[in-house]
């Protein structure tokens, strides 16, 4: 059923030049897990920005209704401000569960389970208004944020582990297309021709729930992750049975001994807990990247600019109703941005698309300060200005968008890999809810001079890419930890505890021969 779907969805895909080993089952995975999980959050991201007043306005009016209260301007900024922040802590909460849930669930088991928390906050979020519960918007949120915690780490995983080598790059950034995606698509059904009016808003919050329903129907059918299955589970016919589902043609005995020789270095280990992970030295400048990476991708400005792009464009100068049609502008330039990184990141690298693309973020953030403080004397620096916040969006979306959930798979070994994402996770989300919640009021305080301190993270992560974080394309997850081992001061026989142990040899994709050796 499913080869039949792909053959309907991609019926050309053969004859494109696309990366070698790129079948039509492996792209139609990706882009079914990346459609009902990753587009979602893009989607979160951006959705809250076109009806902010009408939200305001209800939870003026509930507030009265139910309370007797009238609230004042600062009290509904905090209200709005908790309603785009608690989807931050939400996703904080979702990537606290990665591991436990990917090591009981597997990788594809996680995403389909976690469909249901997506009708669950569309639920709340489209009946509010009708039920006249303000606080139905922000669990909604919530939940919906419990969602993308899981799923912005587990898709990830889930293709890191499913790619072969040499696409690993490609697959890994095609949630960050559908990040983007989901970002066009809110700013589209925000316009006020279409959901953007006030009768509109719950529905436009509550339509996370029709791309979930597709992935809930069609996902199950696919299989779940070969490394997990064999490492994991040490389900050795499984394994092989998704291997050849998704490869379908080739030899897949080599990638089977690569597995069997990472699971045998791993025989004596167990999948680390996030206290054991960073208590761990042989992937100390692994954790660190992580951390620096993932924390620099928020810090940087972008969900500033994701969160509050009305406004930004409104003090920039642009006349309200020229607003959201800019705002669509930008979202398309993300798409666009997007799948250029995609479709180069095989052929670049990662160190490129990282370095490049942070140096381009600064370099726009420290121009928008620029242009805004000189916007009084020369009108035409508002151009600059929504230039350079054009600049800011096609710069992360380019490479910081996806590259830092694609070297967290890449920088660690199976054991160490679940951890490592529930890390990961946590700090991108507590940056991002600070960013949410903190921008309005640093705008306040500082006006344009907030985004020199975006500018000097970006040149931060910049310089730490360029000196630290090797070059990881085409390369092994047990070459990856080697080329680390230096910088960790480890030895060989550390990083492979039982290489006592000859290649284990696969007798015509069925038993497994375990030698000493000799």
């Amino acid at each position: 059923f499913i080869h039949y779907i792909c053959s309907l969805v991609f019926p050309s895909c053969v004859a494109l030049s696309f990366p070698q080993h790129l079948t039509k089952p492996l792209l139609a995975v990706a882009f079914l897990a990346s459609f009902g999980s990753s587009m979602l959050y893009g989607y979160n991201l951006a959705v809250v920005n076109s009806p902010a007043q009408y939200i305001k306005d209800f939870y003026n009016e509930t507030l009265s209704e139910s309370h007797g209260l009238t609230p004042d301007g600062h009290l509904l900024t905090v209200l709005y401000s908790l309603t785009v922040s608690i989807f931050a802590i939400g996703g904080m909460t979702g990537a606290l569960l990665v591991g436990r849930l990917v090591t009981k669930y597997g990788r594809k088991g996680t995403l389909v389970r976690s469909t249901a928390l997506v009708f669950m906050g569309g639920a709340l979020m489209g009946f509010s208004r009708w039920c006249r519960i303000p606080e139905m918007v922000i669990i909604g949120r919530f939940i919906t944020g419990v969602h993308s915690g899981i799923s912005l780490s587990v898709v990830p995983m889930y293709l890191g582990e499913i790619a072969p080598k040499n696409l690993r790059g490609f697959l890994g950034l095609i949630p960050s297309i559908h990040i983007c995606l989901g970002v066009f698509i809110a700013q589209v059904l925000g316009l006020s021709e279409i959901l953007g009016k006030e009768e509109h808003w719950p529905l436009l919050l509550s339509l996370v729930a029709v791309p979930t329903m597709v992935q809930l129907i069609l996902l199950p059918w696919f299989p779940e992750s070969p490394r997990y299955l064999l490492i994991e589970r040490g389900d050795v016919h499984a394994t092989i049975a998704a291997l050849k589902w998704f490869r379908t043609k080739g030899n897949i005995q080599a990638e089977v001994e690569e597995m069997q020789e990472e699971q045998r270095s791993l025989s004596s280990m167990q999948t680390l807990s996030v206290c054991s992970l960073l208590m761990d030295s042989s992937v100390r400048w692994q954790v660190l990247t992580v951390a620096v990476v993932n924390i620099g991708m928020q810090l940087s400005g972008i969900d500033a600019i994701w969160f509050y792009t009305n406004d930004i464009f409104r003090n920039a100068g642009i006349p309200d109703p020229y607003i959201q049609y800019t705002t669509v502008g930008t979202g398309a330039i993300e798409v666009i941005s997007g799948m250029l990184g995609c479709f180069t990141i095989e052929r670049l690298g990662r160190r490129p698309l990282m370095i490049g693309g942070f140096l381009f973020m600064g370099l726009c953030c420290a121009g928008i300060t620029v242009s805004v403080l000189f916007q009084p004397q020369l009108s035409y620096m508002r151009y600059i200005s929504v230039g350079c916040v054009i600049g800011i969006i096609a710069g992360f979306c380019i490479g910081p968008a996806g590259v830092p959930f694609l070297i967290t798979a890449e920088l660690f070994k199976q054991s160490h890999r679940p951890a490592a994402y529930t890390v990961a996770g946590c700090l991108n989300w507590m940056s991002n809810f600070t960013i949410g919640f903190v921008f309005p009021f640093l705008e306040i305080a500082t006006g344009p001079f907030c985004y020199l301190i975006f500018c000097a993270v970006c040149m931060g992560v910049a310089v730490y890419t360029f000196f630290i974080i090797p070059e990881t394309k085409n390369k092994t997850f047990l070459e990856i930890s080697q080329m680390f081992a230096t910088k960790n001061e480890i030895c060989e026989e550390e990083l492979y505890p039982n290489s006592e142990l000859k290649m284990a040899l696969m007798n015509g994709y069925g038993t497994l021969d375990f030698h000493d050796k000799k």
